[in-house]
């Protein structure tokens, strides 16, 4: 049974919220260094402002309790709740003064964006963000791909109910028993990546013809973005501002190594190679892509995709995009409309609802859920022509060997349903999506912009509307 919160659990839930919001202080420092190193004051000033109403609030909430005990998983499902949009509106006060925002709304959406690596984005005038602003953009990201709490779990700062405190971020796979040495394996395998990732990229760019530091920056910035299935780029143009074959490559083999489950690099890296190729859900998303590039490549029959080449730059691209739930891109929002045929980004959006694997930064449903749930049909077709006698038992490879039981496939199903019902609910936008004009990539962001497109559909016909009512 689910009890009311007492006075009592606020307190305890305020103090830890108070400790988060402590540790976001020190990420808003990064910014600020930035702007100090760049000389740029004005962002320097905004983002001291930011540390020290961070700082302040965070020393407050921790004064609501001072020995706050353990956490129970009520309180840790609160507290993770609460952290994700009280920090987003500590972290849009920088963004708001910018000047690169509309209003402040704008600025509080590409600050929920960021920390939930969403990727859609309001700011204008990006080419001409400054360095701190940037930086900030994709510290955000760091911190909502990795997780809030298994930051702090990994820093030793939450030492209460790990176990709840850990789950409560949707993760209930453990890479070693110990849930503090599992997120600090966790960072330390994304902190590897990104930097080797952000060497090769930098190369990229610096062969390209940029400047050693700005391709420096860059590369980072794509490294993070990329296996954080996060979507943010320094540029509107998205990945198509590089124009390079081996870019697009290094962030393909990225964002397919953010749709990895953590616990089979650190089975890689233990030279259990044979779990990798065993795991279910590496099958699963190995047959799930390929069809889906077939199915696609059928219904984009335009001069764009007239070769095999192009089609590895463009299509595949973008449906390792899209199925990473990352939102990089590499063609502009009216070729998307006239390239792609309406099945086609039809298909980009189910790949989007469906993500990577479970334990990965990816979202969407989660490729396990989804084969699950075949397996389970199998079984029960199975159990109904077998005979009476006889019983039916599923084994499948994920991190070893595991049986479905009744348990995992019903928790598969519940989400799928739910899922799958939110997604109807939302199939009259799909319409609203077609008809709507291009939108000025300029102004309104990169990546798959779906939300602003049916966004900009309907401020015109409120706009419209107005005209009519007031000429």
């Amino acid at each position: 049974m689910w009890t009311r919160f007492t006075f009592e659990d606020i307190r305890i839930i305020a103090h830890y919220l108070g400790t988060l919001t402590s540790l976001f202080t020190v990420a808003l420092l990064i910014p600020l260094i930035t702007a100090l190193v760049f000389q740029e004051w004005e962002p320097a000033t905004r983002y001291f402002l930011a540390a020290g109403i961070s700082l302040t609030i965070g020393s407050l909430l921790r004064m609501a309790k001072v020995d706050p005990g353990l956490l129970t998983r009520q309180q840790a499902m609160a507290l993770t709740g609460f952290a994700w949009m009280f920090l987003a509106f500590i972290a849009s006060v920088p963004l708001a003064m910018s000047g690169h925002f509309a209003s402040y709304l704008d600025a509080l959406f590409d600050s929920v964006s960021g920390l939930t690596t969403t990727g859609a984005a309001l700011i204008m005038d990006l080419e001409h963000l400054s360095y701190a602003d940037n930086m900030w953009r994709f510290i955000m990201h760091f911190l909502g791909g990795m997780g809030l709490i298994v930051i702090a779990l990994s820093l030793g700062l939450l030492s209460s109910s790990t176990s709840g405190l850990y789950s409560s971020e949707g993760r209930s796979e453990h890479v070693v028993p110990n849930v503090i040495t599992t997120t600090r394996l966790i960072s330390k395998i994304s902190l590897a990546v990104i930097g080797i990732a952000t060497v090769l990229l930098m190369l990229f760019c610096f062969v390209a013809g940029m400047e050693p530091v700005r391709a420096f920056f860059h590369g980072l910035w794509i490294s993070i973005s990329g296996f954080m299935t996060a979507g943010f780029t320094p540029t509107s143009q998205s990945i198509m501002y590089y124009h390079s074959y081996f870019l697009e490559i290094a962030c393909m083999l990225l964002m397919l190594l953010g749709m990895i489950n953590f616990g089979l690099f650190v089975a890689v890296l233990r030279g259990k190679t044979d779990l990798f190729f065993k795991d279910f859900e590496i099958r699963t998303g190995f047959f799930w892509l390929v069809f889906m590039c077939i199915i696609i490549a059928t219904l984009s029959t335009t001069p764009l995709f007239s070769d095999l080449l192009t089609m590895i730059r463009r299509g595949v691209f973008m449906l390792i995009s899209a199925s990473s739930t990352t939102g990089f891109s590499v063609v502009t929002t009216n070729q998307v409309l006239t390239v792609f045929s309406s099945g086609a980004i039809l298909i980009l959006a189910i790949l989007m609802a469906v993500g990577g694997s479970s334990g990965s930064t990816a979202g969407g449903m989660k490729l396990s859920r989804i084969g699950l749930t075949v397996k389970s049909i199998v079984s029960s077709i199975k159990e109904a022509t077998s005979p009476d006698s006889a019983r039916v038992s599923v084994v499948y490879h994920h991190i070893g060997k595991q049986v479905l039981n009744n348990e995992i496939a019903r928790a598969a199903m519940t989400v799928n349903a739910f899922r799958g019902h939110l997604c109807c609910g939302r199939a009259r936008w799909y319409r609203a999506w077609l008809r709507c004009d291009r939108i000025d990539r300029g102004k309104r962001g990169n990546g798959f912009q779906w939300w602003f497109v049916v966004r900009h559909h309907h401020a015109r016909h409120a706009e419209n509307a107005r005209a009519h009512l007031h000429p």
